[in-house]
Order: structure tokens, then C-alpha cells, then sequence
């Protein structure tokens, strides 16, 4: 991270090294279009399109540790191994809450997987039977028991 956080900002102290630059080099050329300018101009350019870059591999860094946070309170709410841990939702854990034992890491993994390939049926357009769609790739296996509306086929 901190790599990430030297890269944005090295991007962006050339940028601003960039526009002084063409600000020192329009003042000096009194207003006028010279090979300094264009050239101060087109460094102004790049340096603009690098920092656009840094700013983007940033968001994308911050958004890839949110999803991986995300995931990790899901399962640890999931698997019930939260205790004294809070991930945001200020709750104790949802096992203790809906009364319902903790699901298996092993098992949230499962359904995951189900849910990703109902997604990607869905999204081909092959979704006509979402039943039957749960069981047509080899790896979703059948929900777990403990949920009547899942193991009712």
C-alpha cells in the first residue's frame, strides 16, 4: 500500500511540475506559441495522463482490499469465527442473531460458487429454469439441508 500511495504521489508532483512548467514557459515566451511552450505543453500532457493512471491503479487497489475486506466479514459472519471481531455491521454475529448454527467455510464456498454460475447462466441468457440451472454445472453442488427452500427440488 505503500507503494501505491509513493506512486500516486510521485504522479502527482510531476504533474504539478508539469503545469508550472508551462505557466513559466508561456510567461517567458510573452503569450506567445513557441517550441518551449509546445513542448512544455505536450510534457503537461503526459504527465496529466500518467497521474489519470496512478489515480486509477489507486481506486482500483482500494476497491480489490475492500471486496477482500467485504469477503472476509461474509465468511467469518457465515462460519460464526467473528467473536470480538466487527466488520462494520456493529451486530455480535449472525449466527447468535437469527439463532441458526454457523455455516462451514467449506460449504459458503459452495453456494458462492452455485450463485456465480446461476449469474453467468442468467447473464447468457439460459436462465429459463433457475432449478435446474443450480445443478447443471458439475462443481454446484445442492444447497444445504438446513434450508427447506433450497433442498426442495
Amino acid at each position: 500500500m505503500d507503494n501505491m500511495v509513493d506512486t500516486l504521489n510521485n504522479a502527482y508532483q510531476e504533474f504539478v511540475g508539469a503545469a508550472a512548467n508551462v505557466l513559466e514557459a508561456k510567461e517567458s515566451s510573452v503569450a506567445q506559441k513557441t517550441l518551449s511552450t509546445d513542448a512544455a505543453l505536450e510534457n503537461f500532457k503526459q504527465k496529466w495522463e500518467l497521474f489519470r493512471v496512478a489515480c486509477d491503479q489507486a481506486e482500483e487497489f482500494v476497491e480489490s482490499v475492500k471486496q477482500r475486506i467485504g469477503s472476509e466479514c461474509l465468511v467469518d459472519e457465515a462460519t460464526g469465527s467473528v467473536a470480538g471481531k466487527s466488520c462494520g455491521s456493529g451486530s455480535t454475529s449472525a449466527s447468535a442473531a437469527t439463532g441458526l448454527p454457523p455455516i462451514s467455510a467449506v460449504r459458503l464456498e459452495q453456494m458462492s460458487k452455485a450463485v456465480r454460475w446461476l449469474v453467468i447462466e442468467l447473464q447468457h441468457g439460459s436462465g429459463s429454469s433457475a432449478g435446474s440451472a443450480a445443478h447443471s454445472h458439475p462443481s454446484a453442488a445442492p444447497f444445504d439441508a438446513r434450508f427447506t427452500e433450497d433442498s426442495a427440488q
